[in-house]
């Protein structure tokens, strides 16, 4: 039976499940004498219980740890190679992707300032003239990375009610997508430069910022996203449900807000090829400069972006089945895979008085099955 039970710990699928163990009270079921069970295991002693914590929170932190490739240069033959791969790396294409974005710097503001100064009675024509503007400067931004972003699909276009949905790696979805179409996105409030260009030129898009640790930002976002689809003229609202950034190898669950719109929802699915660089950007370990300087720093960032078929709620379809069901089709065109988990766990854990009545509810249910069976 050991045997057994270290298979099945050990394998990948039972770590992408929850742990059902964590949500019973000791004695919640009652099971025949002789059995061995695994909290039985896990009482024997403490360091056993920490292990088995810790395989389980692996299975939540593995969605947001960076994977480095393995090491190659690892002989005579290969070291110079790769020292040569530096200097080509740092002293040959990076100087050159700085010029690159500088001069695309250099159009936008010599441009953008204008219209958005003298075109203010005319909103029709300066929107088109930023959007385009907008378009530029990050198709600047995807040069400076040497980016190879192949589009599936038909490109999208303006109009009322409907949004778009995407899985989320990193800050440079936004730009990938943008080069293609002047999203108005609703993201996450950043400091530093970051967020002066977010109060300042993506404003302009008609963009949402919220703060995630502001429980009154739910409020206002959730009248800003009604209002924003109701508008024919108004740019497509792109939206990462995630609500975090996750390592392009898994998709956390989407949140709801963004299906319970009646909206059409068209599904984005957005995969990185590391054999390059690895575009996952983890906010709690490197700022977006550093991650910046990463990618412009990498031979090259390489990706596929699909646009998919649009979806709309079937009848009986709550928001989250919906969600569901769209995270499922992002999923196989990426080839990710999906995990039960809130991405929000990654900036907060639940209290243990919350986690306490979870697992008694959670114990109430189980032994409500078991009785409605006998």
């Amino acid at each position: 039976m050991s045997v057994k039970l270290m298979r099945t710990s050990g394998s990948e699928l039972d770590l992408d499940r929850p742990n059902l163990e964590e949500y019973l009270p000791v004695g919640s079921i009652q099971e025949p004498n002789g059995k061995l069970r695994l909290r039985d295991l896990l009482d024997i002693s403490p360091t056993l219980r920490e292990a088995g914590g810790a395989i389980v929170d692996d299975s939540f932190t593995r969605c947001f740890k960076s994977n480095p490739p393995e090491p190659w240069n690892w002989n005579i033959y290969l070291f110079p190679l790769w020292c040569g791969g530096v200097v080509i790396r740092y002293l040959v294409l990076f100087p050159v992707r700085v010029v690159v974005l500088t001069i695309g710097w250099i159009i936008f503001l010599s441009s953008f300032l204008p219209a958005h100064t003298l075109l203010k009675g005319n909103d029709k024509l300066r929107q088109k003239i930023e959007r385009a503007l907008v378009e530029l400067i990050c198709s600047f931004f995807v040069a400076s990375w040497t980016g190879v972003v192949k589009y599936h699909g038909p490109r999208p276009s303006i109009r009322p009610k409907q949004i778009f949905v995407a899985n989320h790696t990193s800050m440079i979805d936004f730009i990938v997508l943008e080069q293609m179409t002047a999203f108005a996105v609703i993201m996450q409030k950043h400091p530093g430069w970051v967020g002066l260009l977010q109060s300042t030129i993506l404003e302009s898009l008609g963009c949402i910022w919220f703060n995630r640790t502001e429980a009154k930002d739910r409020e206002i976002v959730a009248k800003k996203l009604r209002d924003h689809v109701q508008g024919a003229d108004k740019n497509p609202l792109l939206i990462f449900p995630e609500g975090t950034c996750v390592n392009n190898n898994y998709t956390v669950m989407f949140k709801k807000g963004a299906f319970e719109l009646g909206c059409t929802v068209c599904p984005v699915a957005i995969k990185y090829n590391k054999i390059f660089v690895d575009a996952f950007w983890n906010s709690r370990k490197q700022s977006f400069t550093t991650h910046l300087l990463q990618l412009m720093t990498s031979w090259a960032v390489v990706c596929d972006v699909w646009y998919l078929e649009p979806q709309t709620l079937k009848p009986g379809e709550t928001a989250i089945e919906f969600a569901e069901r769209v995270r499922e089709i992002i999923s196989a065109r990426a080839g990710l895979k999906m995990v039960p988990w809130d991405g929000y766990l990654k900036y907060s854990r639940p209290s243990p008085k919350h986690r306490e009545r979870k697992q008694q509810r959670f114990a109430e249910s189980i032994i409500r099955r078991v009785e409605e069976e006998k």
